[in-house]
């Protein structure tokens, strides 16, 4: 600022308008703009000095400014409002280096001037600049003007003593203003920095990011209120937990339709959901641990275990049909391979079953049914006959020589051996939970049943 630069800003028009014509995308294109912009800037800030110039002799000004002189937080007001007024807090600086260098006002006054224009700089933002309907958009703008009117509060209260180490420092009143400018920025950004973390989250909880309601990972149960009642806190995790079976069925639809039709759209739709689950899934593991452990019971930690469970396994067999099943859909998509009536039909009792298992997890993560828990288990065992069959059938096709058909066989094969894998999520997550705490019977008939796998 203590330098005129004004004679670069057509060099910097004519560089930028080079820059922003070049052909195709990249950096150099980007900043040719900028510095259109740049050089636009230095060319009105020359103009508004112009403009100011010839009443910076003028009676009235003298008249105002001698009130000025008189009171820092006048001068401050009024850097302020004319910053607010000019949308340039440089423009305001200039002004005030010139009348200092004048002597139209005393440097006292000049640095008054630079507080006000720093304050009246981040009043724009704030006016104009936030969006009514999402708070978030303003913890910037208030948190910039918080910062400037803690500094220049700090600095106005101690105005005298930096004037004397200024004027010491830097005779000439222009370039000492300039240098208080520079000097007020630096020193506001080190002192805030140590407190960034928490000066964010003081702004996040007073503006909030803004609910999508149509947002389907938006949690709908996790109330922040009920966390110092452990036993309602933990009733509304369980309820949002459900979600995730709910979500999982339609993945398990989604991926059947791409399985068996010919579009693409289902799978792009189930891998959104399984962005949504994982979302859910860490939503309600911030939530569970949020809970005071201090109050928590045995019976309150161990449904905290089986929510935990439940939510895991719900999401990693999504991330099955995520990874893998979605794959095997595009692959059939793309070589264009169309599975057997025969297949289709297992396809369909198969999905159909794992299906039903799913609901019968869900109820059981709501009831705690021993019976039901053993049912489920069992499960196991049938899928493993299902899979079984599905390699053999894949092996007779290859030995017959049948290419095409063992091609479509064998993505037939890789679609049971994921059914498995959800399946088995299904039964970690609901039964086992439940199993643990039953009869030594059922657990060793559980126990037996992964032996023979």
């Amino acid at each position: 600022l203590s330098f005129d630069i004004s004679a670069l800003a057509p060099a910097l028009i004519l560089v930028g308008v080079i820059m922003a014509r070049r052909r195709g995308a990249g950096t150099v294109r980007e900043l040719g703009p900028a510095l259109i912009g740049l050089g636009l800037m230095l060319v009105a800030l020359r103009h508004m000095i112009e403009i100011f110039t010839p009443f910076e002799d003028a009676p009235g000004l003298r008249l105002v400014m001698g009130a000025v002189a008189t009171s820092p937080l006048i001068a401050l007001i009024i850097g302020g409002l004319l910053t607010w007024i000019a949308h340039s807090s440089v423009a305001i600086v200039l002004l005030a280096m010139s009348l200092a260098v004048k002597g139209v006002v005393p440097p006292e006054a000049g640095f008054a001037l630079v507080i006000g224009a720093n304050i009246g700089s981040a009043l724009n933002p704030v006016i104009e600049g936030s969006n009514a309907l999402d708070p978030a958009s303003r913890r910037m703008p208030f948190g910039n003007l918080f910062n400037r009117l803690v500094g220049g509060a700090l600095a106005l209260l101690a105005i005298e003593p930096m004037t004397r180490a200024m004027v010491w420092l830097q005779p000439d009143s222009g370039r000492a203003i300039a240098d208080f400018h520079t000097l007020f920025n630096v020193v506001m950004a080190l002192a805030f920095l140590p407190f960034l973390s928490f000066y964010a989250a003081l702004l996040k909880r007073l503006f909030p990011d803004k609910v999508n309601e149509s947002d389907p990972a938006r949690t709908l149960y996790l109330s922040s209120a009920a966390l110092e009642m452990p036993v309602v806190a933990i009733g509304n995790a369980a309820r949002e937990a459900l979600r995730l079976a709910d979500i999982l069925e339609t993945m398990l639809h989604d991926v059947k339709l791409a399985l068996q039709g010919g579009r693409g759209e289902p799978v792009a739709e189930a891998s959104q959901l399984d962005d949504v689950m994982d979302r859910l899934n860490s939503a309600i593991k911030a939530y569970l641990l949020a809970i005071p452990r201090s109050a928590l019971t045995e019976a309150d930690d161990r449904r905290i275990a089986e929510i935990l469970a439940f939510a895991t396994n719900m999401e990693q067999a999504g991330d099955v049909i995520d990874a893998s099943m979605l794959a095997l859909a595009a692959k059939r998509l793309k070589r264009g391979l169309t599975l057997s009536p025969e297949g289709n039909q297992e396809l369909d009792a198969i999905f159909g079953r794992v299906i039903m298992n799913l609901r019968a997890a869900a109820a059981l993560f709501v009831n705690d049914d021993p019976r039901a828990a053993h049912m489920l288990a069992a499960e196991k065992a049938v899928f493993r006959d299902i899979e079984t069959k599905a390699t053999e059938d894949h092996m007779e096709r290859l030995r017959a020589g049948q290419s095409g058909t063992a091609e479509a066989a064998g993505l037939h094969l890789e679609v049971v051996r994921d059914l498995k894998r959800i399946n088995a999520h299904l039964i970690s997550g609901t039964a086992y939970p439940v199993l643990e705490r039953g009869t030594a019977l059922l657990a060793n008939r559980v126990i037996n049943s992964n032996l023979k796998e």
